[in-house]
């Protein structure tokens, strides 16, 4: 165990010292509705690791109080992700269904109490009854039923003689409560559905807040660790355990920063969306982020596990660079893996002045590994080398092959080229070299000086084998959706030759490739007849290269980016020029935006369409962006005619994201929604309820909720940790559910704190 303590093992701590509990009992109570992602990994790691440390033990619980999502793959997935990452449950495995007579005994109790009611307000009046962060809510006039109509219903409940959605039981506890989860909250709900593991047996199914502390309850555990979302149902946690006045000792809620990752989703809707949809493979798609996916790509355990730690256990939410989590990886194999040589684009080259066959010898670990061992490469009069390390006219800095500079193969001899060969349309298909004999790797008198190495392989000996280059599947750091997908995020290379070494290796062998990455023989489709090989990680982290690039103003490839044109952009003839500066010099238009729009004449007639509409409060520039961005992806497969949305449309649609009514976030979805559906931007936005909320008198009390929860990082950010400025307001956003105008929000909550 570290020496440094987070906040989590000081209350551990603390509770030994003072005789709160005896023996240390946590849990992990996934629910198996999909694969476990490495957000769960930073949660299996805290219970499993926090119940280890302190000779306690964590019990591993499926929370399976929805019949109709969870399976029992699920539970397979979940258990199979523990025990990968190296921890045990022992006997210790139960299902919240274990306790489904148990739990209903307890509802029972608190009808008899007068501290339950069975009711039958539809979920639209339940949800207007409940009230707002500003008005107290309304019981249903249900609550005055009594113990023995309630207990009465409630059976009837059980014995599947009501519809769905029917009845509910509901606590009775405060329907003017600050924290709205406490005015009167749902206990059971009617379910018909097959259960995978009690079948037809129940009806009712007991909700996550009434389940969850009572099954904590019934195992024993000490400590109920959960994540940030689940703070304001703590006091339902305390409610339901107190109320029943249940002997001691009981369990209590203490909660963590959930964990982010950039370029990454780890909502289950989403995940489960990407696999129904086909966007990637399966659970174990090594692009997914579930373990299982993480573990067919090639990483290990413990580059995981040090991840988690890296990251900390912190009590504000925060999103990590997932480039940390590819240095762990890294890091964990640099130390571990043996060296290789794989040529993925061969470009073949004949050593003229070179006879015979032999073996080189080449060690597998740099020098600064503390690892041993080494294999024979095959060297012949023909070799193939990596395309890019070639250039028959190369740019400065280049110090690979060139017509006039030798280089050197990676443990063997220094070759120089003498003739290029081309094909019919002038690509080089060969190279002829010479070799120097006395050049040889480790016994080197030749004198001849070489900046580089390159890898190579043998024509005759290599092997050939399956490359499935693997990059992040999301383009941005926040990922909405499938809209985000990078569509680069896999490259098969079917041909790749690699050293005969490699092949026949034992089971869950990594690699590094020189120059290429480390890679992993992936466990399912790899066969001796068609080796296949995933990529892991990069030697480096290009995208942090990518990202800054991206972001230079002094270079042109990211202004160009942008631009939907394809290819090189054809001079404009007259009439082009008359729009283009139109759009420059009268509109204000970028000469980049105006381009797209001269050059494109579908483009260009719908923007003109768009501006005969438009009025004085509406900014040509906003309707420009929106029309050479998402208009024209819809056009490049479609005619104007067959867009169900009007230029009208899109009008009214920017004139709304002007005036504050939507967000732009909101803006995106209402498009998806035009696309779809042909309605107007404002039928959809009343429809659904989302327009934008920029009134100070409904923002401010919410910001005060926030704050009153998030007393620890009031202290925090008035101690002059200003970063927290970003999590206030992103709570304050998200119980909005992204309504609210980002920048009042930001503004009010920075004149709030100081």
């Amino acid at each position: 165990m570290s020496e440094s303590k987070d906040f989590l093992r000081t209350i551990v701590e603390a509770d030994l010292k003072s005789g709160k509990y005896k023996k240390i009992i946590t849990r992990f109570p996934p629910e198996p509705n999909g694969f476990p992602h490495i957000g769960h990994a930073k949660s299996i790691f805290i219970n499993f690791g926090i119940a280890r440390d302190y000779n306690g033990h964590c019990n591993l619980r499926m929370d399976d109080t929805n019949p109709t999502k969870e399976d029992t793959k699920y539970v397979e997935a979940l258990k199979d992700a523990v025990q990968w990452l190296g921890f045990e449950w022992k006997d210790n495995l139960y299902f919240t269904s274990d306790y489904f007579p148990k739990i209903y005994d307890y509802a029972i109790t608190l009808i008899k109490m007068g501290k339950a009611y069975v009711d039958s307000l539809t979920e639209e009046e339940i949800r207007e009854y409940r009230g707002t962060v500003k008005e107290a809510g309304k019981r249903s006039i249900y609550a005055n039923r009594s113990v023995e109509e309630n207990l009465y219903l409630l059976e009837r409940m059980k014995k599947g003689e009501f519809k769905d959605g029917e009845h509910v039981l509901r606590a009775k506890i405060d329907m003017s409560a600050a924290n709205m989860k406490m005015r009167d909250p749902l206990l059971y709900r009617i379910r018909h559905a097959n259960h995978f593991r009690s079948a037809d047996e129940w009806c009712i199914y007991p909700m996550y807040d009434f389940a969850h502390c009572l099954s904590d309850y019934i195992e024993g555990v000490s400590h109920s660790i959960c994540t940030l979302e689940f703070e304001n149902n703590r006091d339902i946690y305390n409610w339901v355990l107190d109320t029943l006045e249940l002997k001691p000792p009981r369990p209590y809620q203490h909660e963590f920063a959930r964990l982010g990752i950039n370029y990454t989703v780890m909502s289950k809707r989403k995940l489960i969306e990407l696999v129904e949809g086909g966007q990637v493979k399966g659970w174990d798609d090594p692009r997914m982020p579930t373990i299982a996916g993480y573990r067919r790509r090639g990483y290990t355990p413990s580059s995981i596990l040090n991840f988690c730690e890296q990251i900390g256990i912190a009590k504000a939410n925060s999103m990590v660079d997932v480039a940390q989590l590819e240095f762990c990886i890294r890091d964990d194999l640099n130390k571990k893996v043996p060296r290789v040589l794989c040529v993925l684009d061969p470009l073949k080259v004949s050593i003229t002045n070179y006879e015979g066959f032999e073996e080189i010898d080449a060690p597998y670990y740099p020098h600064d590994v503390p690892k041993e061992g080494s294999r024979k490469i095959p060297f012949s009069k023909e070799i193939y080398i990596e395309r890019d390390d070639f250039m028959e006219n190369p740019p400065k800095g280049y110090f690979r092959l060139t017509p006039t500079q030798p280089v050197r193969l990676r443990h063997g001899f220094i070759i120089s080229c003498k003739e290029i060969i081309k094909d019919e349309n002038g690509k080089i298909i060969e190279i002829k070299a010479e070799y120097y004999p006395d050049s040889k790797s480790g016994s080197d008198t030749s004198g001849i000086k070489v900046k580089s190495a390159i890898q190579w392989v043998c024509a005759k000996e290599a092997k050939t084998v399956e490359v499935r280059l693997y990059d992040r599947l999301f383009k941005v750091e926040a990922p909405e959706g499938i809209e985000d997908i990078n569509p680069n995020s896999l490259q098969i290379i079917k041909n790749a030759l690699i050293e005969p070494a490699v092949i026949n290796q034992k089971p869950d062998e990594r690699f590094q490739f020189e120059r290429q990455g480390y890679f992993y023989a992936d466990p399912i489709d790899y066969t001796d007849e068609t080796p296949v090989f995933n990529k892991i990680v990069g030697l480096k982290d290009s995208w942090g290269k990518k990202t800054k690039e991206d972001e230079s103003p002094a270079k042109p490839k990211a202004q160009t980016k942008q631009v939907q044109v394809v290819g090189e952009v054809e001079p404009m003839n007259e009439e082009q020029k008359k729009f283009f500066n139109k759009y420059t010099e009268e509109l204000g238009l970028n000469s980049e935006v105006a381009n797209i729009l001269a050059h494109d004449e579908r483009l260009c007639c719908f923007y003109e369409e768009s501006l005969t509409i438009l009025d004085i409060s509406v900014n040509p520039i906003a309707l420009a962006n929106i029309v050479v961005n998402e208009v024209a992806r819809e056009l490049k497969e479609k005619q104007v005619e067959e867009l169900k949305f009007s230029a009208k449309q899109i009008v009214e649609l920017v004139k709304m994201l002007e005036d504050e009514t939507i967000s732009n976030k909101i803006a995106k979805e209402v498009f998806e929604k035009m696309l779809k559906t042909g309605e107007s931007p404002k039928q959809i936005v009343e429809a659904s309820g989302l327009v934008q909320i920029s009134d100070p008198s409904i923002i401010l009390p919410i910001i005060d909720e926030v704050i009153t929860q998030n007393p620890d990082n009031v202290i925090k950010f008035k101690a002059g940790n200003t970063k927290l400025l970003g999590f206030f307001v992103g709570q304050v956003l998200k119980k909005t559910a992204g309504k609210a105008n980002p920048k009042i929000v930001n503004e009010l909550v920075a004149t709030k704190l100081k």
